[in-house]
């Protein structure tokens, strides 16, 4: 892994996510990318910053087992970057020029579901 950007680093093709022993796992796309885009969601429903961001890529890149979802992609990018990941922003920012102001106010309102969903599970 790299910098600071944790369990969730994605790099050459592969997605590293923490197993259930808190150890890193490689995910790649040829192997396991199934279990990819529900390992990035544990993770996340955890608070993992790296894998709101992983996710991001997957579905906008349709990688990694994720179909291309721009709207998915902008929810996962505009979470990571609110959590303070700045790449995220940037990545949110280009998705953005190729949404409709309908599909990214509908990606908005999943990341707020979604922050919803978590209050609603902390408590």
């Amino acid at each position: 892994m790299s910098g600071n950007r944790g369990i969730g680093d994605m790099k050459q093709g592969a997605i590293r996510i923490a197993a259930m022993d808190g150890q890193p796992v490689e995910v790649t796309p040829e192997g396991n990318a199934d279990l990819l885009v529900a390992a990035c969601l544990a993770a996340a429903a955890q608070g993992d910053i790296a894998a709101y961001y992983d996710l991001g890529v997957a579905y906008s890149t349709g990688s990694h087992g994720a179909a291309c979802d721009l709207i998915e992609a902008h929810k996962w990018f505009n979470l990571a970057a609110v959590a303070g990941h700045e790449e995220s922003a940037w990545c949110r920012a280009d998705i953005a020029d190729e949404m409709t102001a309908r599909e990214i106010a509908e990606a908005q309102r999943r990341a707020r579901e979604w922050l919803a969903a978590g209050q609603r599970r902390a408590a």
